[in-house]
């Protein structure tokens, strides 16, 4: 059985949650210790990794923590419209394409706060927050006191709708790891494998209990 520790987390969604999240992970409701993200950097950013990028200033305002980055989709919109531009033979932006990619929102994150730590992006075919704590827990078993982990996804296009599973809407759930204070998180084998997203973490801590996944996570 895995145990990991939950110092802290934070939610955000473009839309209104169907659940009572506390003003305290209610991303929209916190202050940040430093302004925002350089203007020049956040507009690159959609709103989805503009809040990937907050919460993790606000989950480690020193910037001196590894960061796991888990997305099903990432960018999704940006590659669809490149892929569009290709078929029209239209010539594509290096800018953009150069956001598009996995590790996009880390990279502008890395930049803007000066964080040479450890970074690193996954996906995993919908078993992202299974892949994502795995990985943190490997971090804290090196050694480090904490990690960030913090999982995303924006809302997908009408033409990948029939094709693939999609979040509730755009958001994300950021976590602060640790091996030695929080509450503690198990797992253990899930008889019922589910894919959550996002918002379906957000509202387990918030709620608490069991959250089926690969592996069958428990908040004590």
């Amino acid at each position: 059985m895995m145990k990991l520790l939950l110092e802290d987390w934070l939610a955000w969604s473009a839309e209104k949650m169907d659940f009572a999240l506390d003003s305290r992970h209610d991303l929209s409701q916190r202050q940040g210790p430093e302004p925002p993200l350089p203007a020049m950097l956040r507009r690159r950013l959609d709103g989805t990794g503009r809040a990937v990028c907050d919460a993790l200033s606000l989950l480690d305002p020193e910037h001196s923590l590894p960061v796991v980055h888990a997305s099903r989709h990432g960018d999704v919109k940006s590659s669809l419209a490149m892929l569009q531009a290709l078929a029209e033979q239209q010539p594509l932006s290096p800018a953009k394409f150069s956001m598009s990619v996995h590790n996009a929102v880390l990279g502008v994150h890395s930049i803007a706060r000066k964080n040479t730590r450890s970074m690193q992006a996954l996906a995993a075919c919908g078993h992202e927050l299974d892949a994502m704590l795995v990985e943190a827990a490997g971090y804290l078993l090196e050694g480090h006191a904490a990690v960030l982990a913090v999982f995303s996804d924006s809302d997908l296009p009408e033409a990948y709708r029939q094709q693939s599973v999609g979040p509730e809407a755009a958001a994300c759930v950021a976590l602060r790891l640790s091996r030695e204070k929080g509450r503690p998180l198990l797992a253990s084998a899930a008889a019922v494998p589910g894919e959550p997203a996002p918002l379906d973490v957000a509202r387990w801590l918030a709620r608490g209990g069991e959250l089926q996944s690969r592996q069958c996570w428990s908040l004590a």
